[in-house]
């Protein structure tokens, strides 16, 4: 099947490191409240949330990544899911509070 958005979570674990990583900030738990949400909200099967690897931000994480428009949100809880499902991806509206800032 072809998705029409793609919604990837960093869920990368990094062993014996100083940097802190996704994966140990709640990545795999994302990953599951975004299916949730987007079977709740009846989003749709033309998208699809996945666990992603590094982004390389890990400064900012847990990090979640929009395609196809490249969108990044940054230090994204549990409780942001929803409103970035019922937001971006329903109502084409940008998260502007947990952008990423270039």
């Amino acid at each position: 099947m072809v998705y029409d958005v793609h919604i990837f979570v960093c869920t990368n674990q990094r062993e014996n490191s100083p940097r802190k990583s996704c994966g140990e900030t709640h990545g795999l738990e994302l990953v599951a409240e975004f299916k949730k949400q987007l079977k709740e909200l009846k989003v749709g099967l033309k998208t699809r949330a996945n666990k992603s690897g590094c982004m390389d931000i890990c400064d900012f994480g847990p990090t979640v990544a929009i395609y196809p428009e490249g969108i990044f949100y940054v230090n994204v809880k549990i409780d942001d899911v929803k409103e970035i499902v019922q937001s971006h991806i329903i109502n084409k509206k940008t998260v502007e509070r947990l952008l990423l800032k270039k």
